[in-house]
């Protein structure tokens, strides 16, 4: 485990505010440019995809593809933005509701290729060496499942808003409802909820790709905790970012 600064994740929060207070809007979009790329990054390695610094770089630039070899290739980068972007947008409406349309609002641009989000007919192989998946005739029993658990005034009077995120993370992969990008739709539904709360992204560090898959296959509760060690690495990454921008001491 990586080691991180003391004090509440809600402490760091205010403080990165207020630094980000202090920044010029050049300096913020700026980050947020180099803060994107990271997150595609690393999710993307959770996924076993690996994307060189180059590509990133080009895709994200919007030039002009010249070689049409890795169009399909940028292609994904900038989807993966253009959901990122998304889910941003989202975080706005503190209000809208987790349902299935806002799900499909993500996966279609992830995959706007495909005119409508069907779910999954079969269970993927290679799902098997990772973590325990429903049947197919079990995804839509258990989208309703959690819908109806993230709607539950139990669930919001009784747990955190990182734990929900986490949890809803959790039994969204356990439902794992699409063919292909689930994990993706799954880490950004978790992320699009935190991000409404006020928190900044948690972001999944690709060295910690089995570890993650091991939480999966552990307990909801095992899942949070890596969610919560990435949340604070965030935090503490972003802020060491803020205080060298401003000359300050690196607080620890």
């Amino acid at each position: 485990m990586r080691a991180t600064k003391s004090g509440s994740i809600e402490s760091k929060v205010e403080r990165l505010r207020e630094l980000e207070a202090r920044t010029s809007p050049a300096a913020l979009e700026d980050y947020q440019r180099r803060f994107e790329m990271s997150w595609i990054h690393h999710d993307s390695a959770i996924e076993g995809i690996v994307y060189e610094p180059s590509e990133l770089t080009a895709a994200l630039s919007d030039a002009p593809v010249t070689d049409a070899a890795l169009l399909p290739t940028y292609d994904e980068i900038r989807q993966f933005r253009a959901a990122i972007a998304l889910v941003r947008g989202l975080a706005a409406d503190k209000k809208l509701p987790i349902d299935q349309a806002l799900i499909e609002k993500i996966y279609v641009t992830l995959a706007p290729d495909e005119p409508e989000a069907k779910f999954r007919k079969d269970i993927p192989l290679h799902r098997l060496y990772f973590h325990e998946i429903a049947p197919p005739d079990k995804i839509a029993s258990k989208m309703e499942a959690l819908f109806e658990w993230l709607q539950s005034d139990d669930t919001v009077r009784t747990m955190h808003a990182t734990r929900i995120a986490a949890r809803a993370h959790y039994l969204f992969l356990q439902a794992y409802p699409y063919p292909k990008h689930s994990g993706k739709v799954g880490r950004l539904l978790m992320n699009l909820m935190l991000l409404r709360e006020g928190y900044p992204p948690a972001v999944l560090h690709a060295t910690d790709r089995q570890r993650y898959y091991d939480a999966l296959r552990t307990s909801p509760d095992a899942t949070s905790a890596i969610v919560q060690e990435a949340l604070e690495n965030s935090l503490d990454s972003t802020l060491r970012y803020f205080q060298r921008m401003h000359g300050l001491k690196i607080e620890t």
